[in-house]
């Protein structure tokens, strides 16, 4: 397993689809505009899926850190 720098990591994703899971379940399809010190983001053109349905379009949103169970560039979503 290879220990990647978040920092590093996140600005790598700018621009990029991610999916972020929150520790509820939820997962959040977007396109991350930025990131700051504390690792909250800000998405554009943010689906919510829950239960693997999209449940909405939620367009910009912020996501606090401390809901955040993993980030990963994705491809999935946008369906």
């Amino acid at each position: 397993m290879e220990i990647t720098n978040p920092n590093t990591y996140l600005k790598s994703l700018i621009g990029k689809r991610i999916k972020v899971k929150l520790k509820w379940g939820m997962v959040y399809y977007g396109i991350l505009q930025t990131f700051d010190t504390y690792m909250n983001l800000s998405l554009n053109q943010t689906e919510e899926w829950i239960n693997e349905h999209c449940v909405g379009n939620l367009g910009q949103v912020l996501i606090r850190c401390n809901n955040v169970s993993f980030i990963a560039e994705s491809s999935e979503g946008f369906k």
